[in-house]
């Protein structure tokens, strides 16, 4: 019964997230509810969130990162702009080096290699895979794949750098704070900026509205963005549920054959992004987790969520995720094409 099941699901995920929160690991209700998903998609228990939660969630996560976007980041931006200019190309260029290299020595098609090894956001590049006729079931499963890698590696690296300072994070948290009329304009900023982004189909709208508009009105002192942190965990849950549920038992047998390239393509490209961040810290003379999560090949809503749980800069982090998400939209369709074009596959052979 589905009633049943959404139950089990909420109480395993609370579970799971109070035991991360307890040892203290950044995003415990992101993860939880993910790992949760996970395991209740591989047993065959099909669950489908829907659509509006995960797209208020994300408009919710839009007004958060609002909070934290500030006009002195473009400054930033501006004095390094030749540093952020070479990671955005080194980004582009090293996920479009592996998703030749992944067609060419495994059994995916030259559309579904290219558009599953894009670091751009996972909904959005399965979005756009459909359009260009490539197996989206089989992108949503490289998409998610790396989108799970990264939350993990996110999470552990952030953990390992914070040490004790997380616990004093997780101490800080009120989770039931006295509650004000901010946040009925908050809300109202979400659901009309959410709205907008959505009809305008703009990729990832549902969330760059709120965020742009929201900072917009912040920074100028019209609103007051209040987000309390109950409601924050719902957004957290309802995320991390859409990227556990979205893996599906028959696509992983179908993505069995070629798992292993996929899997070293993700690493390739998680471990080229963490050079980046090394180099971004050194040049910046910044925090090496702010530099590493402004790097790490997404998702944007994800890694969002592991900067909100620590001490992090998020107006860079955000930034630069934003950048790269939209390089990687723009340029996407013409990599897609060319691997397709270009990359030999194992397939033609045969």
């Amino acid at each position: 019964m589905p009633v049943l099941q959404w139950s089990l699901l909420f109480l395993l995920s609370l579970l799971l997230s109070l035991l991360f929160l307890f040892i203290h690991l950044p995003g415990p209700l992101l993860l939880g509810s993910m790992i949760v998903g996970i395991i209740f998609s591989m047993r065959g228990i099909s669950l489908h969130p829907p659509r509006c939660t995960f797209l208020g969630a994300q408009a919710i996560l839009g007004c958060m990162i609002a909070q934290n976007l500030t006009g002195s980041i473009f400054t930033t931006l501006a004095a390094h702009w030749p540093m952020v200019i070479v990671i955005l190309l080194a980004t582009l260029i090293s996920s479009a080096v592996i998703g030749c290299l992944l067609v060419r020595y495994s059994n995916l098609p030259g559309n579904t290699g290219a558009w599953g090894s894009s670091p751009g956001g996972a909904a959005a590049m399965v979005a756009m895979a459909q359009d260009y006729g490539a197996d989206i079931r089989l992108v949503a499963f490289m998409q998610y794949l790396r989108v799970l890698l990264v939350v993990g590696a996110a999470a552990l690296v952030t953990r390992l750098v914070m040490g004790d300072q997380a616990q004093v994070i997780s101490e800080q948290i009120v989770w039931f704070p006295p509650l004000s009329g901010n946040l009925f304009s908050t809300l109202a900023l979400a659901a009309v900026a959410g709205v907008a982004g959505r009809l305008l189909r703009i990729p990832s709208g549902v969330m760059l509205l709120p965020m742009l508009a929201g900072a917009l009105l912040n920074a100028s002192g019209a609103m007051v963005i209040e987000l309390p942190e109950w409601l924050l965990a719902i957004a957290y849950m309802a995320i991390g549920w859409q990227i556990g549920l979205g893996f599906d038992k028959q696509i992983f047998l179908m993505a069995l054959r070629p798992l292993p390239q996929i899997l070293l393509s993700i690493f390739t490209l998680m471990a080229i992004c963490a050079a980046m961040a090394w180099g971004l810290a050194h040049y910046m003379q910044i925090d090496f987790l702010t530099a590493y999560l402004a790097t790490s090949p997404g998702g944007v809503d994800s890694v969002a969520v592991i900067a909100a749980g620590s001490h992090a800069d998020m107006a860079l982090i955000m930034a630069m995720q934003t950048l790269r998400l939209f390089s990687i939209l723009l340029t996407g369709p013409a990599v897609a094409r060319f691997i397709s074009v270009h990359a030999p596959r194992k397939m033609q052979s045969s």
